[in-house]
């Protein structure tokens, strides 16, 4: 199962790591960055606040990923990404998404974690249109897989509607 995609809590997958859709802080917000912080425990936001600013506020820029413990997730690690918020696709908005699953790849492989999993990376309250995002995140985990075959990715989809957009966008691809 190289790349598959599930309707499940991202924060209850016993995986090697998973990755957060975090905000530029890494300090915890709503949707599955609140939940990750929730479930991890107050460890996490310690974890977050050591990692160096970059700029005032932000630990980690749109596009790019950190990584810490995954403290009390079953998950041994959380990778952080920060996606865009769409705007209108004029922006840029396809290629920073994909640069988030990149760049959770690349932490991944240099930590020797194999199995990985996923959120609908800005499909929340940043806005991007589920079908527009799931091809984004479909087409540049895919062109990784062609590269290292050794990783199993999960899709992890909150809710059965969310999965049937990413599965579609598998079945296509």
């Amino acid at each position: 199962m190289p790349l598959a995609v599930v309707a499940a809590d991202i924060t209850t997958l016993t995986v090697d790591a998973i990755v957060n859709a975090a905000n530029e802080t890494l300090l915890g917000g709503g949707g599955v960055d609140g939940a990750i912080h929730r479930a991890a425990g107050p460890a996490l936001v310690d974890a977050c606040r050591a990692i160096p600013q970059v700029a005032p506020g932000v630990r980690c820029p749109t596009g790019e990923a950190r990584i810490t413990p995954g403290f009390g997730l079953p998950a041994h690690w959380v990778i952080h990404t920060v996606g865009p918020v769409w705007r209108d696709g004029e922006h840029g908005e396809a290629t920073l998404l994909a640069n988030c699953h990149r760049n959770a790849l690349r932490l991944a492989r240099e930590h020797g974690l194999r199995r990985v999993a996923f959120p609908a990376i800005s499909c929340g309250v940043f806005g991007y249109p589920p079908p527009l995002a799931a091809a984004v995140a479909i087409g540049t985990l895919h062109a990784a897989l062609t590269r290292d075959g050794s990783l199993d990715i999960l899709l992890c989809c909150r809710g059965e509607p969310m999965r049937a957009v990413f599965q579609l966008a598998l079945d296509q691809a």
